[in-house]
């Protein structure tokens, strides 16, 4: 199930929402300047790798760039490849731009970057032991989903379902399109092994900070579970 677009306008300009879009295209652009080995290398360096940020391993000194405890930050605006990216910028599109209405611009900011590092410690947490870096905006695109679920569960989201070579489009409830997503990363984390893959507990661990953490961002006078805008 692929969301397209939502039935709920902003009153205001997601200034916040466009930067970080326009920040990982500008990021995924440079890695693709940098050829595979350099890709690889940017990945190993800004990525977070769980075992280096726990202290129980070390990086080659030559990809050492920053401070382990930077990597949750850094890791947030580098992508696997184009589809990954496109992935996360839609979401982050459709749901973040309601939400940083919502917060206003620096309440959003802090918001994202705190269900990111939430999200990086979800999946590390689970296996610290992991010397795989994660990179992607997932983990905080999580948080903003969780976030949306509870601000306006009852918006239409328009979304594509496959069907065969067929898309077929539908306007669903946003409760039950986020809900079926989450449910989707609950029981692919069941199955998921230790070796490179999505970082399921990433998105799990960012969606319920989102969650956790929405009634503390918001601007005065936005509530919860309200009606989408016409």
């Amino acid at each position: 199930m692929i969301p397209l677009h939502d039935d709920n306008p902003t009153e205001i300009t997601p200034v916040v929402t466009l930067a970080f879009i326009g920040a990982c295209v500008l990021v995924f652009g440079w890695q693709m300047s940098l050829g595979s080995r350099g890709n690889e290398v940017a990945v190993f360096a800004l990525g977070v790798i769980p075992a280096v940020l726990l202290q129980r391993a070390e990086l080659p000194p030559e990809l050492v760039l920053i401070p382990a405890a930077l990597t949750p930050l850094t890791s947030m605006f580098l992508h696997g490849g184009f589809m990954h990216l496109a992935g996360n910028m839609l979401y982050l599109w459709i749901f973040g731009n309601n939400v940083e209405d919502a917060m206003g611009h620096v309440r959003f900011v802090i918001f994202y970057v705190l269900c990111g590092t939430a999200a990086v410690f979800g999946q590390v947490l689970q296996n610290p032991g992991s010397e795989i870096p994660m990179i992607g905006a997932s983990g905080a695109i999580s948080g903003v989903l969780g976030a949306y679920l509870l601000l306006y569960p009852r918006a239409r989201v328009l979304v594509a379902i496959p069907l065969g070579f067929i898309l077929h489009t539908m306007r669903l409830p946003a409760a039950a399109v986020l809900g079926i997503w989450f449910l989707v990363q609950i029981l692919s984390s069941l199955s998921a092994g230790d070796g490179p893959g999505v970082a399921w507990f990433a998105h799990i661990g960012g969606f319920i900070a989102g969650l956790a953490l929405i009634q503390v961002f918001l601007r005065r006078g936005v509530r919860l579970f309200n009606p989408p805008r016409t």
